[in-house]
């Protein structure tokens, strides 16, 4: 009998340890001779065996080195074979365990495969070659469960990456997309304050062209705001309200103080060719594309009989038809087409007269419809504030005017404390006092 923790080499030869890329077999019989015959019968096979004489001997050589597959015999003393292969189960469960029955155990080795979960057993006597390729068959069966194992492993641990770096990516990605959102405002901001201060150029001359133009881009964006349209058509309408007049820069400061009906013939003409002038001062600005139609176009009439092409219906652009209605109730409220200035009441009812004629029927509607004295005013969602209490931090709800109607900062301007004493200091030296409409707290947002 071999004493445990000896392994006994494919040639029958005593060694320290099976080598690694070597499978270790163990067998396991109380009959030295039994034991002998395995390893003969194993001796052609790449594998490394061990031999213990009984059940607790072989638990304690698989503690110290486990084997890859265990022979037993059933009929053994103290520990039966059955037993052997139930706690070898319990405790290696990837070892291959073989038992070996005699023809009156054939019920016990049943229990067997049932408890021990046994991959084969073979009645004594054994036929060699059928015993070599139990012995195969597991081995190989043994493999095939490790490398699944491992592939399985390898894949668990390529996915947790892969979904690591999926989840690095996904933050990259919103990161990122944050950033140009904020980028993609800052910028919009930017152009809207480059648009609003080219616009002040023109009201810088005074008389009724003082805030004309933010007034009818206002306007126009209440328009199209409660037309439904989407944002990207109501930008460009709010731009072209803003510099929709910029033709008339080069105008004599006696036409622009002069109501429109006074106009000499000469006059007249020159005033017909500043919505193609506008457009041609702007047309060098790839930003403005968007803006030039309706720009050339805010003087067209529905009925065919505006300047400067002569287009009707629905060949003026709706942003330009837009514009018209804006331009004219601003224009009849500060006295350039009237004289004296008309309210805003009389002027409604001078342009219900050009409904289908001067003006798109639809567009007017709106127009007519938001603008009803009647209407509820929509709830305060502005603090209007002098600049002693302004703070810094605050954000403005409304372009920030001066007394004269030019533009000083625009709306979405975050205050700090150097502009707020800038802004008490222009203050001081025009000798006004600016109200300043903040965002209310509950809807502020202090921009990037």
């Amino acid at each position: 009998m071999n004493a445990p923790g000896l392994a006994v080499g494919a040639q029958g030869a005593l060694a320290g340890a099976a080598p690694a890329a070597v499978p270790t077999v163990l067998c396991v019989d109380d009959e030295p001779n039994i034991l002998s015959a395995l390893q003969r019968v194993l001796r052609g096979l790449p594998v490394a065996v061990l031999s213990a004489s009984g059940g607790e001997e072989a638990l304690a050589l698989m503690q110290v080195q486990p084997a890859e597959l265990v022979i037993s015999d059933m009929r053994m003393p103290g520990m039966n074979g059955v037993q052997l292969l139930e706690q070898l189960h319990q405790r290696w469960p990837q070892t291959v365990r073989i038992l070996l029955t005699g023809h009156a155990e054939l019920q016990s080795a049943v229990s067997a495969v049932n408890r021990g979960a046994i991959f084969r057993y073979l009645q004594k006597p054994w036929n060699e070659q059928e015993l070599r390729a139990a012995v195969r068959e597991g081995l190989e069966r043994l493999a095939l469960l490790r490398e699944t194992e491992r592939l399985q492993a390898l894949t668990q641990r390529q996915n947790a990456e892969l979904q690591a770096l999926n989840s690095e990516l996904e933050a990259r990605v919103q990161a990122r997309t944050a950033e140009l959102a904020t980028a993609h405002d800052k910028l919009k901001r930017g152009y809207l304050n480059s648009i609003r201060v080219f616009a002040n150029l023109l009201e810088l001359r005074g008389g009724p062209l003082v805030g004309h133009g933010r007034r009818v881009a206002e306007m126009a964006r209440d328009i199209a705001t409660a037309m439904a349209l989407p944002e990207e058509a109501r930008m460009p309408i709010f731009v072209a309200g803003l510099v929709h007049d910029l033709g008339l820069i080069g105008a004599g400061d006696r036409l622009l103080q002069r109501p429109v009906p006074r106009y000499s013939p000469e006059e007249a003409a020159l005033y017909r060719q500043h919505p193609a002038a506008g457009e041609q001062s702007l047309m060098a600005l790839e930003e403005m594309l968007p803006v030039l139609p309706l720009v050339r176009g805010h003087h067209e009439r529905w009925d065919g009989g505006g300047f400067p092409d002569q287009l009707a219906g629905a060949a003026i652009p709706l942003g330009a038809r837009i514009l018209a209605v804006a331009d004219a109730f601003d224009e009849l409220c500060n006295g350039h087409l009237v004289s004296p200035a008309a309210t805003r009441e009389e002027a409604r009812t001078l342009m219900r007269r050009g409904r289908g004629t001067q003006f798109d029927p639809e567009v007017l509607d709106v127009f007519l419809h938001i603008t009803e004295p009647e209407r509820k005013p929509a709830p305060p969602t502005a603090l209007v504030l002098k600049s002693e209490a302004a703070e810094g931090g605050m954000v403005l709800a409304r372009d920030l005017i001066s007394a004269k109607g030019l533009l000083m900062l625009t709306a979405g301007h975050v205050l700090t404390p150097s502009l707020i004493n800038r802004i008490r200091e222009f203050e001081a030296r025009e000798g006004s006092s600016l109200d300043i409409h903040v965002q209310a707290p509950a809807r502020a947002k202090v921009a990037a």
